[in-house]
């Protein structure tokens, strides 16, 4: 756990752990419906998500909600603070106490995380005449994004829009509320395969353009507004999931605790494409090469690099500051991770659905993404009262089916 030095510094200190203290088992009344726990579940995991952890014992919390709701005859809400390690780890310590449901001796196994190819299509020589230019254009474009992302993450900040308040707080702890969606995968790379993506191209595209829709039903004007969102990257050199026993020696390629970076990306406009009906796919491309742009190697360390100077030059109580400065600049955060295909058991009970989500940010709109089993579970943690989180879930699946039938007529032409 963590204490405070007389320097005010803070260190962490080995201590004894009690169960008890972790582990917490909801009274509520008996004999309802499974909609009625619905509701129940939906409020406790709210009040959980939300409330602060006990700063006396280690930041850990265990809650077992013991009753039918319409997704599962038991729910598991794991909670632990992000000082203690990222959802990297904290997916591998979850995954150390599963096994696969069909066959336990049998590892699990995960989708691919290869982009789609294309064979090119142009002469040797005719790539080769046309590297300097690429050269010095890849050059000016690391330049111009470096420069955007160290101003986005300091002091330029996205215009107020229907998912971004006009007057907001530092505060970090929103009320929020939390609700999911599910696609296939199997459909989302059909998308992928048109248009040579990674998944994760195509799911910010979809969640982008259902964005911008619902920010224009809300309010037209808001279609020329300038947002933008922070998607969360794993810096760790190895991107496989690893054993906690592997994770925490000296070594390591996918060490344990924080190795994430933030990479801002600018929302396209929805003025850039008028005519959103009949260019979807379009607008996915312009996500991609955004994300291309801004996802340089160079690019995303030497910004990391320059917080963390930033920081050890500020002293931690600026650099908290700063920190969550980088974070209320945008208007959403993206975290995504990869699950199993196999079902997954814990303790012999076979696992329907698992999820995640990161409360406490400065923004109105958290997304984090999860695949298992070939689906796709989008987690949307939305702010009360401002969020209408229903009418965000119709742009965002009306997004889905107007990218996906482009991408069937374009695959059937």
């Amino acid at each position: 756990m963590q204490v405070k030095e007389k320097t005010e510094e803070r260190k962490w200190k080995t201590t004894k752990v009690n169960p008890k203290d972790h582990i917490y088992i909801p009274n509520f009344p008996m004999e309802l419906s499974s909609y009625e726990y619905d509701a129940y579940f939906d409020e406790y995991a709210t009040k959980t998500a939300t409330k602060p952890f006990s700063q006396a014992i280690p930041l850990w919390e265990i809650h077992v909600f013991n009753y039918p709701t319409t997704h599962a005859t038991c729910s598991i809400i794991f909670k632990v603070h992000h000082s203690i390690a990222d959802g990297f780890c904290l997916m591998n310590t979850l995954l150390s106490c599963l096994k696969r449901a069909d066959d336990p001796s049998l590892p699990l196994t995960f989708p691919s995380r290869q982009r789609s190819k294309q064979p090119g299509n142009e002469p040797k020589f005719f790539r080769l005449s046309h590297f300097p230019a690429r050269f010095f254009s890849s050059i000016s474009n690391f330049v111009l994004n470096f420069g955007w992302s160290i101003m986005k993450n300091t002091f330029v900040e996205d215009d107020p829009t229907p998912i971004k308040p006009q007057k907001d707080s530092m505060q970090l702890v929103k009320p929020i509320a939390i609700s999911t969606m599910t696609f296939s995968l199997d459909q989302i790379k059909q998308i992928k395969n048109k248009l040579n993506a990674s998944v994760n191209d195509v799911l910010t595209g979809i969640i982008f353009l259902g964005i911008r829709l619902y920010m224009q039903e809300h309010n037209p004007e808001s279609s020329g507004a300038n947002s933008s969102a922070l998607i969360l990257l794993n810096t760790r050199k190895a991107k496989a999931y690893k054993s906690v026993k592997e994770m925490v020696k000296k070594d390591s390629d996918a060490p344990w605790g924080n190795k994430i970076a933030f990479l801002p990306i600018p929302i396209p406009k929805l003025i850039d494409s008028p005519v959103v009906s009949s260019t979807p796919l379009e607008f996915v491309e312009k996500v991609k090469e955004k994300i291309m742009l801004q996802r340089s190697p160079l690019s995303v360390f030497l910004a990391a690099k320059v917080f963390e100077i930033l920081k050890n030059v500020t002293g931690p109580e600026i650099g908290a500051k700063l920190f969550k400065r980088k974070l209320k600049n945008s208007s959403i955060m993206i975290s995504n991770m990869i699950g199993p295909v196999e079902k997954m058991a814990l303790v012999n009970l076979p696992v329907k659905g698992l999820y995640f989500t990161v409360p406490g940010m400065p923004q109105s709109l958290m997304i984090t993404i999860v695949s298992y089993m070939g689906d796709l579970r989008i987690v949307f943690g939305g702010e009360k009262c401002f969020i209408n989180q229903q009418k965000l879930k119709v742009c965002i699946e009306d997004a889905f089916q107007r990218i996906l039938a482009k991408a069937v007529i374009k695959q059937k032409l």
